[in-house]
């Protein structure tokens, strides 16, 4: 797999049936290691490792409805409250981030209505905190550590 812009980790990959899988700690299985899964596994180990957020608040792929249809987030970290708190997009690396990826987020935090977006490929990370207010995000460096 492409290195990532983003610390290594030691993760449990093994082949199964000429397919690589890896084991994720959220969802306690194997799953696919399909480019975009690399990513969204970093970005786990990233929130846990660096940003200190308990694994016991990390949702994976939880469904939402928009307009009728059936939608998923890719990480969805929960405040101790089980309110929606930050809402993570991963793409694959060769994906580039565009503005469909900030509207494809957005449309889901309408209604989530988390605090923080994060739009991920691995290679470049954008970070926003929403004001609510003014109805806009606005451009972090990074995501806060969880207190």
């Amino acid at each position: 797999m492409q290195q990532l812009n983003l610390p290594t980790y030691k993760f449990r990959i093994k082949s199964t049936k000429n397919k690589y899988v890896i084991f994720d700690i959220i969802r306690k299985k194997y799953v696919s290691l399909t480019p975009e899964e690399w990513v969204r596994q970093h970005i786990i180990h990233y929130l846990i490792e660096e940003k200190n957020y308990p694994l016991s608040l990390i949702g994976i792929e939880k469904k939402l409805t928009i307009n009728k249809l059936t939608k998923r987030t890719d990480i969805l970290v929960f405040n101790t409250e089980g309110l929606p708190h930050i809402i993570v997009e991963c793409k694959a690396p060769s994906i580039n981030i565009n503005q469909n990826a900030f509207d494809q987020i957005a449309r889901y935090n309408l209604k989530l209505n988390a605090n923080y977006l994060i739009v991920t490929n691995g290679i470049n990370h954008y970070y926003c905190k929403m004001d609510f207010e003014k109805e806009e995000y606005v451009f972090l460096k990074n995501i806060p550590n969880y207190i």
